[in-house]
């Protein structure tokens, strides 16, 4: 998920004080656990559906079903992904757009280097957005890149894309030809800089010797079950397994790629992240949506928007099975933006512990954080 062209547009002044949304039912997660809960989508996306075009102030809507849905952190994609001679440069200019929208929204919003500064954010009120890339095309063979970008604040780099590029082989690649020497080379400098290495979207081979590869526990940050899907963009569970026995986490995605009609339910979701609890253990697992916060708004608009998306994905050769010009990025019975909330109820009634709910929701990445990052 790319940074939105319209992130963190609107206009805001104050915000008042929010009811409880969800009221303590036998069988659900209960309010003062959620309310004291670090939740962290691990692969998301921040951008007001309801703001005035050019207004570079969060709008009140947007802000108050932010709060709502209570959310702490979202790791925000801020490269460019693909193997265009502009990537690098297309990447700065992501980052520079998102800094300057943390400073117009400074009451709202922060940006997140270390764990520290994710707690910060919880017991400010605030909101913590992260950096990373999904991508190393905008480093390429110059690995000196990587202190420049972690200099700029991103401390999440993802191997590969969908398709090749010069660290290896990504997961829509028919050769599966794995990591390359650069590759190596590329996992032990982002783990020099203490960056947390991600190998989502990463090829099948890629993502083994990469595991094997890393000093480090590295992220699988957004992805599914491959047992449970044959789709490319999932994971095998040896692979799963591999991840969890080096201190990794895996991340379950709300994306169509959860089911083979491309429209998974609520089912579907709540199966992947059972499936991955048996795989890797309740240490091991987490969140990473792929999409944003807010409610899906569906209309002959945002058909012609998706449509436009998919077929430039499709040029490129980037478009996964499972994409299609009609198929949004969503899980039907979740689009809302208490998601998270509603997800932690559904885990809590199926008979999934307070405590590991909790891990899920935010637990497990602090900890992952931590280790990468420093306290």
């Amino acid at each position: 998920m790319h940074l939105s062209k319209r992130a963190l547009m609107g206009g805001m002044l104050a915000l008042p004080a929010l009811s409880r949304v969800v009221a303590a039912v036998p069988g659900r997660f209960a309010d003062r656990d959620y309310d004291g809960a670090i939740v962290i989508d691990g692969l998301g996306g921040l951008a007001d559906p309801y703001g005035k075009e050019g207004d570079p102030r969060f709008s009140l809507r947007a802000w108050t079903e932010l709060k709502q849905s209570g959310v702490t952190a979202i790791h925000c994609t801020v490269n460019e992904v693909g193997n265009d001679p502009d990537v690098a440069e297309k990447t700065l200019r992501n980052i520079s757009s998102l800094e300057q929208a943390i400073t117009d929204n400074t009451d709202m919003l922060c940006r997140a280097t270390s764990a520290a500064d994710i707690r910060a954010a919880k017991a400010a009120g605030k909101v913590a957005l992260f950096y990373g890339f999904q991508d190393t095309s905008a480093i390429g063979a110059d690995l000196s890149r990587i202190d420049l970008y972690h200099g700029l604040g991103v401390r999440i780099i993802q191997l590969t894309y969908n398709k090749r590029n010069l660290s290896g082989d990504g997961s829509l690649e028919a050769a599966n030809a794995g990591l390359s020497d650069l590759g190596r080379q590329t996992i032990e400098a982002i783990e020099a800089h203490r960056i947390l290495l991600d190998l989502s979207h990463g090829g099948q081979r890629t993502v083994a010797e990469a595991i094997a590869h890393a000093k480090r526990p590295p992220i699988i940050s957004h992805s599914g079950c491959r047992a449970l899907n044959d789709n490319p963009r999932n994971i095998p569970d040896a692979e799963m397994k591999a991840l969890a026995d080096k201190g990794g986490v895996f991340g379950i995605y709300y994306m169509p790629f959860l089911a083979a009609n491309s429209k998974p339910t609520r089912e579907d979701l709540l199966r992947h992240f059972e499936h991955a609890l048996q795989m890797c253990g309740e240490d091991h697992i987490a969140i990473g949506t792929d999409g944003m916060i807010f409610k899906t708004v569906i209309d002959d608009a945002a058909r012609a928007a998706q449509r436009k998306f998919y077929e430039e994905r499709a040029r490129k050769g980037i478009a996964a099975p499972g994409e299609g010009p009609d198929v949004f990025n969503i899980v039907a019975d979740y689009d809302s933006n208490m998601r998270f909330r509603m997800l932690a109820d559904d885990l809590a009634a199926r008979g999934w512990p307070a405590a590991r709910i909790e891990k899920l929701l935010g637990g497990n990445l602090m900890r992952l954080y931590r280790e990468a990052w420093g306290a």
